[in-house]
């Protein structure tokens, strides 16, 4: 496997897949273009002779000068079981190393559990919250009216 930095061509190649990746879930209004023009020293890509078989999309906070932030990361899913995601998220924490940042934040769905336990495995906590659902401390509001989300933090 091979793990490098994105570059502008591979969002052409990433955004006709995404919805499929996540099931017919519409996750491409979740990743626009910008990502792979501006992030690049920051999001990676993992390829398997030649192909996409994984990526992440983060950056460094403009304003907590200590923290990254993932915003999206996915495995395509012929690949998954084989630590292609864990091998971005090291990358991305290396990379925040790098750069001095000590902390790495991202958020998911309360529904979403398989990410959930994906980033209770990769050693995140949940990071405060307004209210429980199922168990798991969620913020409400959190991206819009009635979106709430799980917000987790790790420090690298």
């Amino acid at each position: 496997m091979n793990i490098r930095h994105v570059k502008q061509s591979d969002y052409y190649v990433i955004s006709p897949l995404i919805n499929e990746w996540w099931n017919g879930g519409q996750m491409i209004d979740k990743l626009p273009k910008m990502f792979f023009d501006h992030f690049t020293n920051t999001s990676f890509i993992a390829e398997e002779n030649g192909e996409i078989a994984g990526f992440l999309i983060g950056f460094l906070s403009q304003t907590h000068l200590e923290e990254g932030y993932i915003h999206i990361a996915g495995v395509h899913p012929s690949y998954r079981g084989g630590h292609i995601g864990r091998q971005l998220y090291e990358s991305f924490f290396q990379t925040m190393k790098a750069y001095g940042r000590s902390l790495v934040r991202c958020v998911t769905s309360p529904d979403n559990k398989n990410s959930i336990a994906y980033h209770f495995r990769m050693g995140f906590e949940i990071e405060g919250g307004n209210r429980v659902v199922n168990g798991i401390a969620v913020h409400s509001n959190y991206d819009g009216p009635g979106r709430e989300r799980v917000v987790f933090v790790k420090r690298v």
